[in-house]
């Protein structure tokens, strides 16, 4: 009996009529009284709206004319009136027909392709600017598929044809042996028989030569004290100069508790040349030897010259393995946990 009376006290439209214990105040019937309101104010379409009789859009009880309704009003009527001004002129038309004709195919082809583009006739204003957005749109999707097979070209490696020629190269060689060894009446196992003196030679220097260092054996001291004999190997040494130099310098090989430490003995010029001249030839060795290869836009550039460059290369491929977590936190800017 409490409930119905609970609920008789307050109304449906309260936000709190789902409790069975309130009772509507003064303030819930104002908060209802403004709701209905505001409701009615929004539904209710505007009395005072500015909009045109002719426009497309007057049929909305909301719709509000801007500058734009205006201005495609005006063009419409103009247009209307400019095919009132001058309309076509049938007889014309058929003269024209029957001169085409008379001429030829082609030239009547001509003249419907040029009355179809001028002015789409048969197209409303809104079909025609339509008609065009389509037509730029297949143009810029054809010249996007055209843009994108020529990064696509560009950016695949040629297929080398060396391959294929060495391969045929190989194939010949081992025929005209395999003809040579049968007239001989020796098998492939006796091919070597077959090597001259220079061939040979140079087949077991290149057996005998030892592989280039790898890894961590390209900064170690052997590697580098090999360098340096290759280098100072074609190098002339006067020993008489030599030792004329050292009989003379008293602390020739000076040591740390020497007074003349970092004095700088006096060097012939002709040496100095040597060594200029030995650095040149070194650099332009190293010029000659470089391959090109693929020059990749999109790498990370953390080199500030060629050598540099190669040297960082030689260093990722020795400990860039190892490297590569810490590297991943430092580019993150963050250690990530395990």
């Amino acid at each position: 009996m409490g409930k119905e009376e609970a609920s008789a006290k307050s109304q449906p439209e309260c936000i709190n009529s789902s409790n069975p214990f309130h009772e509507c105040s003064d303030y819930c019937l104002r908060k209802i009284a403004e709701e209905r309101k505001r409701l009615d104010d929004e539904q209710r379409p505007p009395q005072d709206r500015t909009f045109h009789p002719d426009c497309i859009n007057a049929s909305n009880p909301y719709h509000v004319c801007s500058e734009y309704c205006f201005k495609r009003i005006a063009d419409a009527k103009s247009g209307l009136e400019r095919a009132e001004r001058e309309p076509p002129s049938v007889d014309a038309v058929k003269s024209d027909a029957t001169t085409a004709q008379a001429e030829g195919g082609d030239d009547a082809d001509g003249q419907e392709d040029a009355g179809a583009d001028d002015g789409y006739p048969h197209m409303t204003e809104k079909q025609k600017k339509l008609f065009e957005l389509r037509l730029k749109m297949n143009e810029a999707r054809k010249a996007n598929q055209q843009a994108m097979v020529a990064e696509k070209k560009r950016m695949e490696p040629r297929t080398e044809s060396r391959g294929v020629s060495k391969q045929k190269w190989l194939e010949d060689r081992k025929k005209k042996i395999g003809k040579l060894l049968d007239s001989n009446g020796l098998d492939m196992s006796k091919s070597y028989m077959l090597d001259t003196q220079e061939s040979a030679e140079a087949k077991y220097k290149k057996w005998e030569k030892e592989p280039a260092p790898y890894g961590w054996d390209v900064f170690n001291q052997k590697t580098l004290y090999d360098a340096y004999k290759k280098r100072t190997k074609n190098m002339e040494v006067d020993m008489e100069a030599y030792n004329r130099a050292k009989e003379a310098d008293p602390e020739f090989y000076r040591d740390a508790s020497s007074l003349q430490y970092g004095k700088v003995s006096k060097v012939p010029e002709g040496n100095i040349d040597r060594m200029v001249n030995e650095l040149k030839e070194r650099d332009e060795k190293r010029k000659s030897f470089s391959r090109r290869r693929k020059f990749n836009e999109d790498k990370d550039i953390d080199s500030i010259n060629d050598r540099n460059e190669h040297f960082n290369k030689k260093v990722e491929r020795a400990f860039g393995k190892y490297t590569l977590e810490i590297k991943n936190n430092l580019e993150r800017g963050t250690a990530l946990p395990d």
